[in-house]
């Protein structure tokens, strides 16, 4: 790509970025006349009081601060809150449109109970006990361990209070939605026997080499991201991406290295060839602070010299000797990966191959490296009493086989519970519990998991909004939206320190709803015995209080509290050091390039999905203010446009504009043609966080939900998901 259109792109990408994380509204607000015309249900209130509550965002893992100004007692705006250590001020478009979702016609206004198909309102009393009388019916049966509960977090009082309702009724079938954090924190664990989460400390480093991670475009916390790389680039740090798409992370790097896709773990491991081979690695780190050197650098042996990676990464071998070279030189280098926000799974072999290259140049648990954030501690109840049901229960394999003989490290694997649940005559999941979460949109083969939701004869969503996970539910339970609540948020995505955040109600809740907190509570005590005396506080705001202790009063004060002192551990393996002979480093060969699922011959292309700050592609639909903030090269009406490089739709006789159909081994779309330089030949791309069924006419039925095409892929020696596409092909429609 010549110098200056490249300089334009990042000119024109780097300002969009800027403009989204900014504490003031988008241009495209100044009308405002024609929004509310747009949406006749958006709140004008009249002028009143106004007044400013602080509070924690939790519609992403980011943990950012925000502050909710209010006019009397309705919430109108939502802005990032100054002075806070996360985001200083600074919040992204989803939480600027925190108070549409607030007021949104969306939402589901109290208890539901689907009647033949139909939604018949209940009260929550009722509501309650039914599901109770139904899980007591499967605890008489012996049958505790049929009951799952599906979240987007494990970390909290409201996860401990739902899987501490698991444990004592008798299931262990507690399930976390699939991330790049899984193989993650597994990854630390392996090499450095620590449980913890893992920071990255941006701001200190001077050379950041990211594999895909979309450092500007929502990865971790996105304000907090987006303001340790102002600070790297301030004190003259460079940047190195790698990736298969222009993304705005790489129109804003000093340097772009398109990879074909699926071949990132190779790359890191032939960097790592290039640094043993020329002794490029800290020898005091590796000579003082690891084992199992020797074992590394026979896996990074001859299979990864340059030449060999040239040829399964498309990248030249010169190219992968200088940014070895460039990596290993840095002061304070630092290797990140997780593609997109990073709420898109991967592999663990991957992320240990990069984590591998933070350890040979010495940057773990140091100023500039990867830190690892020890998983919060302050929840310390007693534990339950239990009876033999649920100790029977309990004892039971897990649905998702995470933690036996095939997957002895994995917490998790919620992408085998589809095909689990619709393999054998009998359905193993009889109830199921969602809260915080949509599987039915977010997980892969999006056909296959509706299927497998089929098979459950009790489903009950929490959810705030009706969603399509909600959609298939027998029982919808609305929880409180985000700005009615208390909730403690004990991490931010990505921080480099122990961080505990509070989310405060700003609004009383409008609505006949019930914080999942309060819910769970509820359900244990209708069910008695053993259940209901593992839950002795009388609300959940009750629990809350005792739990937080002597932090409670600093956190409705402040909205955080931060551990300014926080030194990281040393190592906790079994030799306290940095440990590269591990089972799952030995597998890194044979895995580290993944094939996309399909038939070459007649999926000729390969479909990526990619994110976008201006779409939320996790549990939470886009409110009407992102989709109004879409760029016309993402969605044009209904119809999502997918990037293709020039050379590629020239050779299918496409040009910009067409309509054509997408179609891959899970089926098709009719999408439109977009033509991008910024993409490698052969590849299309396609937007998250678009294709939804549910929630309202501003957002279902506009674009293509990416899960809808892709298979699920696992990754054979972890048993994580960890697909990044498919094989497709584009036709003129």
């Amino acid at each position: 790509m010549k110098i200056d259109r490249r300089c334009f792109l990042s000119f024109i990408v780097g300002g969009a970025a800027g403009t989204a994380l900014s504490p003031l509204p988008w241009k495209i607000t100044d009308d405002l006349s024609i929004w509310s015309q747009n949406w006749p249900w958006t709140p004008v209130p009249p002028a009143g009081e106004t007044s400013f509550v602080t509070s924690t965002c939790t519609l992403c893992p980011g943990g950012c601060g925000i502050s909710v100004r209010k006019v009397d007692e309705r919430a109108v705006k939502v802005e990032g809150l100054k002075g806070h250590p996360v985001n200083d001020g600074g919040l992204c478009i989803l939480g600027l449109a925190a108070a549409q979702l607030l007021y949104a016609p969306t939402r589901v206004r109290g208890p539901l109970k689907k009647v033949d198909g139909a939604w018949r309102e209940i009260s929550w009393a009722d509501a309650i006990k039914e599901i109770a009388a139904k899980l007591a019916d499967l605890r008489a049966k012996g049958q505790p361990q049929s009951v799952a509960w599906i979240s987007e977090s494990d970390r909290g009082t409201t996860a401990e209070l739902c899987k501490r309702f698991l444990t004592v009724y008798g299931s262990p079938n507690y399930f976390r939605t699939p991330s790049i954090q899984d193989a993650y924190e597994t990854a630390l664990y392996l090499t450095q026997g620590q449980r913890a989460m893992a920071g990255f400390d941006v701001a200190q480093a001077d050379f950041v080499l990211s594999f895909s991670s979309g450092l500007i475009e929502g990865w971790g916390s996105p304000a907090y991201m987006f303001r340790a790389r102002n600070a790297m680039r301030q004190n003259g740090g460079r940047i190195s991406q790698v990736e298969p798409r222009l993304s705005k992370t790489a129109a804003k790097a000093d340097q772009w290295v398109p990879i074909k896709p699926g071949t990132e773990g190779a790359l890191a491991l032939g960097l790592v060839h290039v640094i043993i081979a020329e002794g490029l690695y800290r020898k005091n780190f590796i000579d003082s602070r690891s084992t199992g050197f020797d074992a590394l650098k026979q896996i990074a042996g001859a299979s990864y010299a340059p030449e060999a990676v040239s040829r399964l990464t498309g990248i030249e071998a010169k190219t992968i000797v200088d940014l070895a070279k460039a990596f290993a030189g840095a002061k304070k280098p630092l290797a990140v990966c997780g593609r997109g926000s990073g709420r898109i799974p991967g592999g663990l072999q991957e992320v240990l191959a990069v984590h591998c290259l933070n350890a040979l140049t010495g940057s773990i648990n140091q100023p500039g490296g990867v830190i690892a954030v020890p998983e919060p501690e302050y929840i310390d109840w007693p534990e339950p009493e239990m009876d033999a049901v649920a100790s029977r229960g309990v004892q039971q394999p897990r649905l998702d086989g995470a933690g036996r003989d095939g997957f002895p490290l994995a917490r998790y694997l919620l992408n085998r519970l589809p095909e689990a649940q619709t393999a054998g005559a009998s359905a193993p999941v009889q109830a199921l519990f969602v809260s915080g979460a949509n599987p039915v949109y977010s997980l892969a083969d999006t056909q296959a998991v509706a299927k497998a939701f089929s098979k459950v004869p009790l489903i009950v969503s929490l959810s705030s909004y009706m969603d399509e996970t909600a959609a298939m539910a027998h029982y919808i339970l609305p929880s409180h939206a985000h700005l009615e609540r208390y909730e403690d948020v004990p991490a931010a995505l990505g921080f480099p320190k122990p961080i505990l955040g509070l989310s405060k109600p700003a609004v009383k809740p409008a609505f006949k709803t019930k914080y999942v907190g309060d819910m769970v509570i509820a359900l244990a005590k209708a069910m008695g015995g053993p259940v209901a005396e593992a839950f002795g506080w009388e609300s959940y705001e009750a629990c809350l209080k005792q739990t937080l202790g002597n932090a409670w009063d600093t956190l409705v004060k402040n909205g955080y509290v931060v551990d300014a002192k926080f030194k990281p551990g040393e190592f906790e393996t079994p030799s306290q050091k940095f440990e590269f002979n591990n089972p799952a480093l030995a597998k890194l060969p044979a895995y580290a390039a993944q094939r996309a699922p399909g038939d070459e011959k007649s999926f000729p292309l390969t479909l990526i999905p990619y994110d976008t700050m201006r779409l939320a592609s996790g549990p939470i639909g886009s409110p009407p203010f992102l989709v109004k903030a879409l760029e016309e090269t993402v969605l044009q009406q209904n119809t999502a446009l997918v990037d293709v490089n020039p050379a590629t739709a020239k050779d299918l006789g496409l040009s910009e504009g067409s309509a054509a159909v997408l179609s891959t081994p899970k089926g098709s779309a009719r999408v439109k043609v977009h033509l991008f330089d910024g993409i490698m030949p052969g590849l299309v791309a396609l937007p998250r966080g678009l294709g939804h069924t549910a929630y309202d006419k501003y957002l279902a039925g506009k674009g293509v939900n990416t899960n809808a095409l892709i298979s699920p892929v696992e990754d054979p020696g972890s048993g994580f998901e960890a697909g990044w596409g498919i094989r497709a092909n584009l036709t003129r429609a």
